[in-house]
Order: structure tokens, then C-alpha cells, then sequence
């Protein structure tokens, strides 16, 4: 098996390699037949290390040492559990889906290969990340992710809004990336090694380790790993306040907004959170801060995607919403539950913006919904998809995100930690605002009469095979997934004992799907849910001044939403603006003032001033000579009379 593992991600290197070097020289055709098949494998033998863990085989161990140092050695090896073969399945299953799907997106291009190479080794990069033994290894593949998507981002690199927001995901991410380094190099200082497993089996013998900090206050050291550890997560799962790159990274192509935001970079945080579980689990301080950002990002942002009328910014605010699920439940210590909802997040999520991709294609790369309406005559497939999409997302039965989104509200319902009280008045409050964003796109896209120019109503058409067949199959596990699963997840058999054991997110006969939907029926999130369909087929369909008349009404509400709460002008004027401000205050104090004022300019000056004196001392009269040797001669005859 060590060589099928091997292969997974090695299939999507070499499909990148080739794509990256010879693309232009075999054609488009050639490279995208070529990633698609490396994909493809590492999907197919995903889906084997899958079963083959199922069957009750996991695997631990070095692929070959990269280097020892003081005697701790840094490896390259592979974890392969429950945890990480369905994080694998997931992840190529996903890009397997973009690859062909963008074979349809990105036909006419010019950087058609570049962007398959691109895609190929962010799924290399990611499965690496997952796929990883020991922090080292984790923190590479990490970075390789926030890398390629800084390329992916910016890929139309001729748009100053696509080089602003690649640069704003860049820079965002690295202040996360500073707490993760930290948080890594703190565990190294404590345990002494950078395997997981040494780690974990060593995290109870240190629970009570303390460090005294520079204001003498006494810290858990397991404590501030997991603090350190999750500001990285925050960076790379998007959480409030380190949140503001993702809206903005919606200027790359579609394709990769799908991939970025379904299964791959932003879950990362939620893997990396998941996967320090033992650690994590030692903390209740960690969990609580966990179990409030995670509530606090949730609500919030699906708030401001109330206003949004960008149709992938819209999904956009959707994807940061359920990643704040996803985050309250890693608080809530329901860590299968958390990567379940990854789960079922994915397919349904990547069906959303691949839908939305579809609909921008029929338009002419139209993303404003006030310029859409009447869709669904023209474009079934895409409809059909995108409403299963929305129904998952808003957590209707049976699909699969009601199962996924209802474990994490139960979980987070019975947790005692510090601040679940918020985080489930937030996640409940969210799951009607969910409902309201989620139909409000499929009404003002799909519904009503066409509002585009006549033009663009000529050529409206479903979009080709390439890019309805990915729909389609996105739209089965949306549907199928959460019921298939959730009987292993809430019995605690799903992850194994790859992640800790939290408290269970149901009990009795609510462990089934169909347990599941009948207690669902007399909870208060599906009738919150069903509530913010019915509201928003009210203002979209039935009265459509109603929204025009609400936002007037709440015109400060609104403003404050549609300037998503001033984060981004805030950080403008902090850091942007700050920093400049900064640095001509050490322009002129420093550079200015002290280095070319004082230190160059200041030692020149000395010198002439001494000079000038000094020149006033040579006349060129003999008899000032003469008078000036008399007293030297006064001087020493002094000085020697007197000693």
C-alpha cells in the first residue's frame, strides 16, 4: 500500500510538471487529458487507501529523511487514517470535478495549460498537507497551498483588482502563518519532536507544563500551542477578523473559486484543528475561544451576504458562514461532526459555484443578479443542480447539509465549555439567514422575468457538457452524502480514533437519517430554515419592492453590511495607510533628521566649523608665530617650576 500512497499525490505533481513545462508545446487538448488522468488516479486510489482504511488498516511512518539536526530528525512521511483518507476522497473528488469542469470555463484562455498546472499542484499541495505525518511536512504542504493559491487568485494577472486581491490573500494569510510557525516551533520546544504521534503521546504528561510570559503571568503551554495553532487556522479557514482575503479572491476564475472555497484551502484550518484534537481537547480555554469565533464568524457573515449582488460573492459569504459551523463545532469538541459538515460542505458548496460559473458563462461573464431572472426556462440542468445546491445549504431533509448542519447545532446545544450559549444563539440565528441568502439567489437568478439586455436573452443557452456533467455529479453526494453518513458519525465511528472523542451530537433513535428527520421536524432549525425560504420567496417573488422598501427603512443596518462592518477600511487606514504614515515619520525623523542631519551632514558641519576655526589661527604674520612660541615657552616653563 506504501506505493499506492506514494501515488496519490505523485500523480497530481507529475500531471502539474508536465502541464507546467511542455503544456504549451502539446497543446490544450494533451494537457488537460493529462492532469485530468493524474487526477482521476489519485482519485480512484484515494478511493481504494479509503476502503482499504474502512477494512481496518491505518499506516504511520517515514518516506525518507530530509534532515537531522541536534538529534531530532526532519521527515517526509505519511499518516493514513480515517481522518485523512476521507479528507483525501474528498479533495480529489472535488478537483477531479474542476478539472473537467474547466475544461468548459477556461476553453478560449490564453493561459488555458497554465491554469491546469496551477490547479494539478494545489491539489498536490493539499493532499500532501493532509496526507502528512509530522509537522514539517504539514507546514509545507501549508504553505505550498497559500502559494499556488496566491497564483490562482491573481491568474488574470492583467486586472489591478485580481493583483490587489492576491496580495490581500497573501498577506492575510501570512499574519496566520506567523501564529502557526510559532505555534509549530513551540511544539518543538515542549515535546522535542515534530512527529504527531510522539507528540500526542506525550500532550497528557505535559498538561500542566506553564510559561511565565514577560508581564510574569503564568501560561499553560498547551494552552498557547493551541492558540498559536489556530491563529493559523483563522488565516487559512477564514475566520473573523482574518476573514477579509476570501470575499476578495472571488477576482480568480470560477474553476478555482470552487476549489479554493469547497474542499481544499479553507478547510484546511478545519483539518489542521481536527487533527490536533489531543491537544486541543487539553484546553478548554483553546475551545471556548475556538466555540466564539467560530459563532461570531458564522452569523456575521451570512449577514453580509444579504446584501450581496455578485452571485459568487453571494456563495462567497455562504462558503465563511459554514466554515464558522464548522469552527463551532471543533469548539464544541464534535470533531467528526466538524468534518462531516467539511464533508458535505464540499460537493454542495463546489455544485454552487460551479452552477454559478455555469450561469456567468451563458451571460457573458455577467455577475450582478439585478441583471439576471427567468433562468430556469433557459438553463434546467443548472437550475435543478443550483437548487439542490441550496436546499443542502440551507439544511432542508433529506439533503445532505440538514444532517451535517443539525449535528453541529445539537452538538453545540449540550456543550458546557465558556461561551456555547452565544456560539448556539448564533448558529441558530444563522440557519434563517442561510435560507433567506440561499433562495434569495436561486429567485433573483433563476426566477421572475429576464432583466438582461436583449442581446445576451438571444444567446441564453445550457451550458455544454463539460461543464453540466460536473453539476450533476456534484449534485448526487448533495443530495445522498449526509444521510449515508450520518448514522457512522453521530455513533463515533466515522473518524475512528483519528480525531478525540467528543461528546455524541445525538442520542437514541435521532443516531439514524431517518431518526434524524423525524426528530428534525419538531426542532427549531428546520422550521427556521423552511421560515427563510418561505421570507425570502415573499420579498423576491411575491412583492419585489419589499427589499427596496426594508433597506431604505434600515438604510444604517444596510450601509454597515454592504461595508461588510469596515473591516477592510479599517485595515486600510491601520495597516495600508498606517504603514505609510509610519515610514514617513522614519523618512523624515530618522532618515532625514537624525541619519542625513545628524550622523552625515552633522559630522561634515563639525569638521568645516573646526576647520574655519582653525584657519583664523594661520595668519601668515611671523610676529603671531613668535608671540604664539613665547607663551608655549611660558606654558612649559610654568608647568615644569610648578611640578
Amino acid at each position: 500500500m506504501k506505493v499506492i500512497y506514494l501515488l496519490v499525490p505523485l500523480a497530481c505533481l507529475v500531471a502539474a510538471i508536465i502541464a507546467g513545462f511542455w503544456g504549451a508545446k502539446i497543446g490544450n487538448s494533451a494537457t488537460h487529458r493529462i492532469t485530468i488522468t493524474g487526477v482521476g488516479l489519485s482519485f480512484v486510489l484515494s478511493v481504494v487507501v479509503l476502503f482499504d482504511v474502512l477494512d481496518g488498516h491505518s499506516f504511520n511512518g517515514s518516506i525518507y529523511t530530509w534532515g537531522t539536526s541536534g538529534g531530532v530528525s526532519f521527515e517526509v512521511g505519511f499518516l493514513i487514517d480515517h481522518l485523512s483518507a476521507v479528507m483525501m476522497a474528498v479533495v480529489t473528488f472535488v478537483s477531479l470535478m474542476v478539472h473537467i469542469y474547466t475544461i468548459g470555463y477556461m476553453r478560449d484562455d490564453p493561459g488555458y495549460t497554465r491554469f491546469f498546472c496551477y490547479i494539478a499542484l494545489f491539489t498536490f499541495a493539499m493532499l500532501m498537507l493532509v496526507m502528512a505525518n509530522n509537522f514539517l511536512q504539514l507546514f509545507f504542504g501549508w504553505e505550498a497551498v497559500g502559494l499556488v493559491s496566491y497564483l490562482l487568485i491573481g491568474f488574470w494577472f492583467k486586472r489591478e483588482s485580481a493583483v490587489a486581491a492576491n496580495l490581500k490573500a497573501f498577506l492575510v494569510n501570512r499574519v496566520g502563518d506567523l501564529g502557526f510557525i510559532l505555534g509549530i516551533a513551540a511544539v518543538m520546544y515542549l515535546f522535542g519532536t515534530l512527529d504527531y504521534s510522539a507528540v500526542f503521546s506525550a500532550a497528557s504528561e505535559k498538561q500542566n507544563a506553564v510559561v511565565t510570559g514577560v508581564l510574569g503571568y503564568e501560561w499553560s503551554w498547551i494552552t498557547l500551542i493551541c492558540l498559536l495553532l489556530f491563529v493559523g487556522a483563522m488565516g487559512k479557514s477564514a475566520q473573523v477578523p482574518l476573514h477579509v482575503w476570501l470575499p476578495d479572491s472571488m477576482e480568480g476564475p470560477t474553476p478555482i473559486s470552487a476549489l479554493i472555497h469547497a474542499a481544499t484551502m479553507v478547510t484546511a484550518g478545519i483539518f489542521l484543528v481536527a487533527r490536533m484534537s489531543p491537544l486541543f481537547e487539553l484546553s478548554t480555554t483553546a475551545s471556548s475561544v475556538i466555540l466564539v469565533i467560530g459563532g461570531l464568524t458564522a452569523l456575521s457573515m451570512a449577514l453580509v451576504g444579504l446584501v450581496q449582488n455578485d452571485i459568487k460573492r453571494v456563495v462567497a459569504y455562504s462558503t465563511l458562514s459554514q466554515l464558522g459551523y464548522m469552527t463551532v463545532a471543533l469548539g464544541a469538541s464534535a470533531y467528526s461532526v466538524a468534518i462531516f459538515h467539511l464533508a458535505t460542505h464540499a460537493f454542495f458548496k463546489a455544485l454552487l459555484f460551479l452552477a454559478a460559473g455555469s450561469v456567468i458563462i451563458a451571460l457573458h461573464h455577467e455577475q450582478d443578479m439585478r441583471r439576471m431572472g427567468g433562468l430556469r426556462r433557459y438553463m434546467p440542468i443548472t437550475y435543478i443542480t443550483s437548487v439542490i445546491g441550496s436546499l443542502a445549504l440551507a439544511g432542508i431533509p433529506p439533503f445532505s447539509g440538514f444532517f451535517s448542519k443539525d449535528a453541529i447545532i445539537e452538538a453545540v446545544h449540550h456543550s458546557n465549555i465558556p461561551g456555547a450559549g452565544l456560539a448556539y444563539a448564533a448558529v441558530l440565528m444563522g440557519v434563517v439567514v442561510t435560507a433567506f441568502y440561499s433562495f434569495r439567489l436561486i429567485f433573483m437568478v433563476f426566477h421572475g422575468e429576464p432583466r438582461m439586455d436583449k442581446q445576451a436573452r438571444s444567446h441564453l443557452k445550457e451550458s455544454p457538457w463539460v461543464v453540466t456533467v460536473p453539476l450533476v455529479l456534484l449534485a448526487i453526494p448533495s443530495l445522498l452524502s449526509g444521510g449515508f453518513l450520518v448514522e457512522s458519525v453521530l455513533g463515533g465511528h466515522f473518524l475512528g480514533d483519528a480525531v478525540a472523542q467528543g461528546p455524541s451530537a445525538g442520542e437514541g433513535d435521532h443516531l439514524t437519517a431517518v431518526g434524524l428527520m423525524t426528530h428534525g421536524f419538531l426542532a427549531a432549525p428546520l422550521w427556521l430554515a423552511l421560515g427563510g425560504v418561505f421570507l425570502a420567496w415573499i420579498f423576491y417573488v411575491r412583492v419585489p419592492s419589499l427589499p427596496g422598501n426594508v433597506s431604505q427603512r434600515l438604510s444604517l443596518i444596510y450601509r454597515i453590511l454592504h461595508r461588510k462592518y469596515g473591516f477592510d477600511q479599517f485595515y486600510q487606514w491601520l495597516f495600508a495607510s498606517g504603514g505609510v504614515r509610519l515610514g514617513e515619520w522614519l523618512w523624515k525623523r530618522a532618515d532625514i533628521a537624525l541619519i542625513d542631519g545628524f550622523a552625515v551632514n552633522g559630522t561634515a558641519n563639525m569638521v568645516g566649523w573646526f576647520s574655519r576655526v582653525l584657519k583664523r589661527l594661520q595668519t601668515g604674520y611671523v610676529y603671531h608665530y613668535a608671540f604664539v612660541m613665547i607663551i608655549g615657552v611660558v606654558v612649559f616653563l610654568s608647568w615644569g617650576l610648578w611640578s
